[in-house]
């Protein structure tokens, strides 16, 4: 196709020279010689213009009138316009992952909120085997790729456990990956729940968890705790007398909806 386009911007530069030769500029359009179809955006180099020009969407651009032109000196390049608007919009999806909204968070010792943004799960007892070793509540959040990625602190209190574990990329919703993908595992007390734990799990995409919880600090409802890069789902496991106020597959927004309350 470069071919294509030396012998067709040859051709308009001749074709369209008395167009433009009052204006001491030579309007120029590189154009697809199979398709005729404007080559949007592409970077044109000749000799004795350092820097090259780039042609506008519609293909356009203009040189000096006394510029000779012949197919030796022309090099044309480009991505094209539909390669272009992909690049943007990956762009655009990365910077929309890594978005940190201000939360407006009502902090209550008696309430815990979704550490995450996304969809309620799993809401059931299990048994917690890595801190608790006894009975709880858990409530799972899944967050597709489109939702913020921030995970924030559920209740506020001292952060008695942290700790990061290495583990496997298997998708969110396996049984399996609460325990064996890489995880990080937090636990917050406060004088109303007690212990509450919650657990950032990467996905299948995910490759990093960040955690910023500290052993022996303290934790504020609703605050920033970490972020899963490209990552999945948070468990957060509950006093069995805790009462849970949300239901599967409902939506909820990290450090604002309510999970759970204590009595």
């Amino acid at each position: 196709m470069k071919n294509n386009f030396f012998v067709y911007l040859f051709v308009l530069i001749a074709g369209l020279f008395s167009y433009s030769q009052n204006s001491k500029e030579i309007l120029c359009k590189v154009l697809d010689i199979e398709t005729k179809v404007p080559v949007s955006f592409a970077t044109i180099k000749f000799e004795r213009i350092q820097n090259g020009v780039i042609a506008d969407e519609d293909g356009e651009f203009r040189l000096p009138q006394d510029y000779k032109v012949s197919n030796k000196n022309i090099v044309i390049s480009s991505i094209g316009f539909e390669t272009l608007k992909a690049v943007l919009i990956f762009f655009i999806l990365i910077l929309q992952f890594f978005r940190n909204p201000k939360r407006h968070t009502h902090t209550n010792e008696k309430h815990a909120l979704s550490p995450v943004d996304g969809k309620v799960v799993v809401i059931e007892e299990v048994m917690e085997n890595e801190v608790f070793k006894d009975k709880r509540i858990q409530v799972s959040v899944f967050m597709s790729p489109l939702n913020v990625h921030v995970t924030r602190y559920p209740i506020s209190g001292n952060i008695s456990f942290s700790k990061y574990h290495p583990g496997k990329y298997l998708v969110a919703w396996h049984p399996k990956a609460s325990e064996e993908n890489e995880r990080t595992t937090v636990v917050v007390e406060n004088k109303s729940f007690g212990q509450v734990l919650y657990r950032q799990i990467a996905g299948a995409l995910a490759k990093r968890i960040v955690n910023y919880a500290k052993e022996n600090t303290t934790a504020v409802q609703g605050a920033d705790s970490g972020f899963i890069k490209f990552g999945s789902r948070v468990d957060l496991f509950l006093p069995l007398d805790a009462e849970i106020k949300v239901k599967l597959n409902q939506k909820v927004r990290g450090g604002e909806s309510i999970i759970a309350e204590m009595k």
